[in-house]
């Protein structure tokens, strides 16, 4: 290519801000043109060609207009923001250069310039499938380490239960609290993913939580002694019923709420006097505030992956185009395992 030539940029636009469930129509394929080469006098910059993208529920309230949130909004009329994984191909930054292999935050198109590096990692172990730090060795795999060991001081013997169990984080949480000793349960929303996390991800127990008329009842049907941690994805009903089967001193890890998501008016909770008769702590956390621990978990995990004993469902989109549909599935749980777009796969 020639130095300063452009090339067509394929990117997924936000037409504007959503209120409500979000729809495909909120988003559109669009093409600009790039320059696959940094301007001469760039500093601490990369240019970088986008290889796998990651659906993740938080990027629901990033299409909305917020205020005082932990992340920003996306911007209306510009491509979408979230995390990935890409090939470097032109830098101007001392840790980076042509070739190297990054996740971390980049923006929904072919191609990026990524003028921030802060929450990037240069991926070292390429030996594992790419797309795997869109999942398991990127963000959610270590939202799973940290909230189970950070947050919820977990005690071998102890009893735990997962919502959205499924999904890309809670997969892992099950998996690691049962290498680690515990009896676990988990909730999702369909015979498929039920049976993928008994037989598969060898969860004791797991139950669709659609055909339960009361979730109080449910509860008290897998854990007749009550519940020790509760890794809380889904909030709303669920997180209702888990506080009354709740044990004393149990820990609830607030990892996100994904049934609150798309309601204008959040659903209110009845049983927080739980929280005082009980003595649950209950602690939310992001997990930006833990990338310092990223090596540790890294030595952790890596060797279980190649072991055998964890083992990850990705759930791929083929191709930018269909990376709006993938985003929407999550809210409907359209998905089976971790959410990714193959942008072009590495």
């Amino acid at each position: 290519m020639a130095e300063g030539e452009e090339v067509e940029n394929k990117q997924v636009i936000l037409k504007h801000y959503v209120r409500g469930s979000p729809k495909e129509s909120d988003m559109e394929i669009r093409t600009a043109k790039t320059k696959l080469k940094l301007q001469e006098g760039s500093s601490g910059a990369i240019v970088v060609k986008n290889l796998y993208l990651s659906c993740d529920p938080y990027m629901r309230n990033r299409m909305s207009k917020m205020e005082g949130s932990y992340v920003e909004s996306f911007t209306p009329g510009s491509p979408i923001v979230g995390y990935g994984v890409a090939e470097v191909l032109d830098s101007s930054h001392q840790n980076y250069k042509k070739g190297d292999l990054v996740w971390g935050m980049t923006t929904w198109e072919e191609y990026s310039v990524i003028t921030s590096t802060e929450g990037l990692f240069k991926i070292q172990h390429t030996d594992v499938p790419l797309s795997y730090y869109t999942g398991i060795l990127g963000m959610p795999g270590m939202t799973a380490y940290v909230g189970f060991f950070e947050v919820c001081s977990p005690k071998k013997g102890e009893r735990v239960f997962i919502s959205a169990a499924s999904g890309a984080v809670g997969q892992l949480v099950g998996q690691i609290a049962k290498l680690f000793g515990c009896y676990v349960v988990g909730s999702a929303g369909s015979k498929e993913k039920v049976d993928l996390l008994k037989n598969k991800f060898g969860f004791d127990e797991a139950f669709n939580y659609k055909e339960e008329a009361d979730l109080n009842v449910a509860l008290k049907r897998y854990f007749p002694d009550g519940i020790d941690i509760y890794f809380e994805n889904v909030g709303g009903k669920m997180l209702d019923a888990v506080l009354l089967n709740m044990t004393p001193y149990g820990r609830i890890a607030a990892c996100g709420m994904i049934s609150q998501y798309n309601l204008e008016q959040p659903e209110g909770v009845q049983n927080l006097f739980c929280l005082v008769t009980k003595r649950i702590r209950m602690e939310g956390f992001l997990v930006f505030d833990y990338y310092h621990l990223y090596p540790k978990f890294l030595e952790m995990i890596i060797p279980q992956i190649k072991e055998g004993k964890i083992t990850y469902v990705e759930d791929i989109a083929e191709g930018l185009e269909n990376a709006p549909s993938a985003l929407i599935g999550l809210f409907s749980g359209r998905n089976i395992g971790k959410q990714v777009v193959a942008v072009t796969r590495g």
